[in-house]
């Protein structure tokens, strides 16, 4: 539903004014919904797309009981901006947090042993208090909510923490920032810091100066006692225990398999005897080395792939499994750098690999993401749906879920009928807009893929036209061949592009004008 806005309004839309008030349906017989967020995988890192060397045989039976999605999209090629879409259900040209902030006008917030010491140099910019999330919604209408995992939409002395924006529970990392790290320090629990047991080890840390980088050993201090991944699953199973006698949300934001390479070593033991022999990583990019980068990457998918299979065998211990809607998704494509061997495990497969066409871009290897539905009993098993949809899908869905009216501020469309085999209203287009990694437009309308490169780095406008149903590696540009839908695609560009009040999200050559704010 599109609806004309204020720009403010668009993003302070207030609980009260957002949705209707609470219905008659009674709360206990209302699905629990899980959302289980992965970090920075891949469309070709699990087993049901076609991965043949890391191990997901809980996602791929997640995947067999209900219905996969083959042209799912996150709202944004990053981290947060993919998740402000997916909890405002607006797009990147009307969400407020567009790209990955650091509110650098703070001090040292890269200094990660003076912000693991000092939460004012910890987390993101953040979301205003009063934003209307989807969390805030469903907590309205009764439901517990809970974020377990990495969160990045405001630090924790601010007024954007979860705990403000519509969650009654949250453990994890507050800023993506201590996340480089899977054996940090401390976590949050709603508004408190929990120290680990962990020393500080700073990304970015080398290997001592005589130590020999073939020899395991040289490495033991990257690998310490508390597993964050760990320690979060554990919060989440958690959770759905306290819960299980009231309708719940869990946004499980598991940081997997995002850098840096760690994880426990008898995981990564099980892939170095399968592997076999290999190079070192070295830890540049400012992430630590790694003696079996490959071991221990696929370590980090199969771990993510314990949890989610312990995640709903609890909820089948609980009795609450065909009342609950899963879906497992992830928040972009994988990554580039940082010791991924991308071509090794062909992780944008379909798509094209590497820099420039997975994460930070909005090409189907940055964008298009792996999404699979269950719900036993209600969802089809082993069913599979080509339906076109996105992030800010997610808002409208869940109120429909449970029979709660629309805010008019999402963009999106409710996917329910789909997961109910019903016939399914469609979006004309999908649109990104992403002010990063150059300044980035993408649109998708139907077999058609528009995209606009380095808008803010160059100025440039020009429009790359690509069809997805001849080129899905998005190597042939149709632009010059097909004027009229060059030209329905900029109209497009122009219609659904509302100027950010924050600079560092502004694109001039889109006619942004710059306040002299500070940001980085």
């Amino acid at each position: 539903m599109k609806v004309t806005r204020s720009l403010f309004g668009l993003f302070c839309i207030s609980i009260l004014f957002g949705c209707s008030q609470p219905n008659d349906q009674p709360t206990e017989s209302r699905p629990n919904i899980v959302y289980i967020l992965a970090d920075d995988l891949g469309y070709g890192e699990v087993g049901y797309q076609g991965q043949s060397k890391i191990k997901t045989p809980n996602i791929d039976a997640l995947a067999a009981s209900g219905m996969i999605f083959t042209n799912h999209y996150t709202g944004a090629p990053v981290c947060a901006p993919a998740r402000s879409i997916f909890l405002t259900g607006m797009h990147g040209g009307h969400t407020y947090i567009r790209g990955n902030d650091e509110w650098g006008h703070r001090g040292e917030v890269w200094n990660y042993a003076k912000a693991a010491e000092d939460p004012n140099l910890e987390g993101q910019r953040p979301l205003p208090e009063k934003t209307l999330t989807i969390a805030k919604i469903l907590q309205g209408e009764g439901y517990a909510t809970g974020l377990v995992g990495k969160w990045g939409l405001g630090a924790p002395l601010s007024e954007g923490i979860p705990n403000n924006l519509g969650f009654d529970y949250f453990y994890g990392y507050n800023c993506q920032r201590q996340a480089h790290n899977l054996y940090p320090p401390h976590m949050w629990e709603n508004e408190t810091k929990v120290p680990l047991n962990n020393e500080v080890i700073v990304p970015g840390t080398k290997l001592d100066s005589l130590a020999d980088p073939n020899d395991p050993e040289s490495y033991a201090k990257y690998t310490q006692s508390d597993y964050a991944p760990d320690m979060m699953h554990a919060k989440a199973l958690g959770f759905i225990e306290e819960n299980k006698d009231k309708p719940f949300f869990l946004y499980y934001a598991s940081p997997l398999p995002h850098l840096p390479i760690q994880a426990p070593e008898e995981l990564v033991e099980e892939y170095r005897e399968e592997f076999g022999e290999e190079e070192y990583y070295d830890g540049n990019m400012g992430y630590f080395p790694n003696r079996y980068p490959r071991a221990t990457y696929a370590a980090m998918i199969s771990r993510l792939d314990q949890h989610v299979g312990e995640v709903r065998k609890k909820l089948e211990d609980l009795g609450l499994l065909e009342n609950t809607l899963i879906i497992f998704t992830s928040d972009n494509g994988p990554t580039f750098t940082g010791g991924v061997d991308f071509d090794y495990f062909e992780s944008s497969a379909p798509f094209t690999n590497g820099r420039g066409r997975t994460k930070g871009s909005v090409y189907e290897g940055g964008v298009r993401v792996p999404m699979v539905a269950s719900w036993p009993g209600t969802i089809e098993e082993g069913s599979s749906s080509d339906h076109i949809s996105i992030f800010y899908d997610m808002m409208p869905t869940f109120c429909e879920l449970i029979d709660v009216e629309v805010p008019e501020q999402t963009d999106g469309k409710s996917i329910l009928p789909t997961l109910l085999g019903k016939e399914q209203d469609t979006h004309e287009y999908l649109y990104w807009e992403y002010p990063e990694y150059g300044g980035q437009q993408a649109i998708r309308m139907g077999k058609w893929k528009a995209v606009r490169q380095n808008i803010k780095s160059d100025g440039n406008l020009n429009i790359e036209l690509y069809d997805l149903s001849t080129d899905i590696l998005e190597r042939n540009d149709l632009a010059s061949e097909n004027p009229d839908i060059v030209a329905k695609m900029e109209e497009i560009f122009i219609k659904e592009h509302i100027e950010s009040p924050i600079d560092r999200f502004k694109m001039e050559a889109l006619g942004d004008k710059l306040s002299g704010e500070q940001s980085n």
